[in-house]
């Protein structure tokens, strides 16, 4: 079964072929990251906009780099939610109308079930990657959400744990622009953290990184990350005070690295100790804050069992994980339970997170 898959959830717009739910045929995805940087963050309606003059090419491009024409295209996957409202429609209604034109089965996709499929991707058709075997746990780590869900089976959840405030790459995003290190914040202070890490190892004498707190929630799976970007904040106001209003760039690469290390541990903490208690066959970290060089090593090292984590490519948003993650919904879930009009984008994109999920729905998080 060969999927187009289609995703506008946020800021870039993106397409994909795939086949069989793994093999990626052609994946593009068209960056807005030049039109939102001056902003320090996504606007909404200049995505919109931009989505709305890209989708069609990229669709085009993404035709043509897996050298198929529509005939050889069995159905389109495409995000309903969660997401930007008016981005999401840009992608649902050329799908909609592409799938009626072409007469193609239209498969609406939870974007953050497409991230858990993205672990399902082959991105090297020369290695050959065996599935994650059940039960999985699925660390879920983007810039709007932070789940840890339990796949008992494909496309049956149970939801562990969630963020209570600010996700960790929405505190990524924060703390980058207070360190003034630009948009988006989860790459620079990445850049950041290596290069403190760098310096403290050629120059041992280097002062330490300051100590920050880490929000353990205990006796749940739960997070929350909106004190730790206070305690940044709090430890920036301080500094500049003792320095006369100087923070030289020593001092931030400092707390870029200490606020990495704060997210990471307590992340990756967390990731052991659910694996462990419901004994898991399968660890999963997906989302865009999966890209993260420590955040990768970490959970890959503390980890008692196999580790799946996309390469960097398919941890950002793109139309290849909605593409897998489509075909596995059309083989395992009766079309019953899909939503009936994938335009109802505002009731499914803000429905509060359930203690389970429903067995064949994804839980819907907010947008």
């Amino acid at each position: 079964m060969i999927v187009l898959g289609i995703d506008t959830s946020c800021d870039d717009t993106s397409a994909a072929i795939v086949q069989d739910g793994r093999h990626i045929k052609s994946s593009i995805v068209r960056s807005q990251l030049r039109l939102h940087e001056p902003h320090g963050g996504v606007v909404p309606e200049v995505a919109s906009r931009a989505h709305l003059g890209d989708i069609a090419g990229v669709v085009r491009d993404a035709l043509k780099a897996a050298a198929l024409t529509f005939d050889a295209i069995d159905a389109i996957g495409v995000t309903y939610g969660p997401g930007l409202s008016g981005s999401l429609r840009v992608g649902l209604g050329y799908a909609k109308g592409l799938a009626l034109a072409r007469g193609l089965a239209l498969l609406p996709v939870n974007h953050l079930e497409g991230h858990v499929y993205s672990n399902w991707l082959i991105a090297d058709q020369d290695q050959p990657m065996a599935e994650p075997r059940f039960p999985v746990l699925v660390l879920v780590v983007s810039g709007g959400h932070t789940e840890l869900l339990l796949m008992t089976e494909h496309c049956q959840y149970l939801l562990l744990g969630s963020t209570k405030d600010d996700a960790a790459g929405e505190a990524f995003d924060k703390v980058g622009r207070q360190l003034g290190l630009g948009f988006p914040g989860g790459p620079a202070i990445q850049r950041a953290a290596r290069a403190y890490q760098e310096r403290s190892q050629a120059k041992p004498d280097v002062e330490p990184p300051p100590v920050l707190p880490r929000a353990w929630l205990r006796g749940t799976f739960d997070f929350s990350f909106s004190g730790l970007k206070t305690a940044v904040w709090h430890l920036l106001e301080a500094t500049s005070r003792q320095r006369g209003g100087d923070v030289d760039d020593g001092t931030r690469s400092a707390i870029a690295y200490a606020f990495q290390e704060s997210v990471v541990d307590v992340l990756a903490t967390k990731v052991v100790a659910a694996a462990t208690q419901h004994r898991v066959a399968t660890v999963c970290v997906c989302g865009g804050v999966a890209s993260n060089e420590a955040l990768r090593a970490r959970v890959a090292g503390l980890c008692r069992v196999p580790v799946y984590i996309p390469p960097p490519a398919l941890c950002v948003d793109n139309g290849a994980m909605i593409a897998a993650a489509a075909f596995y919904r059309a083989r395992h879930i009766p079309k019953a339970d899909c939503p009936d009009d994938p335009f109802v984008v505002d009731a499914e994109a803000s429905a509060p997170l359930p203690a389970m999920s429903t067995p064949g729905r994804f839980p819907a998080g907010e947008g």
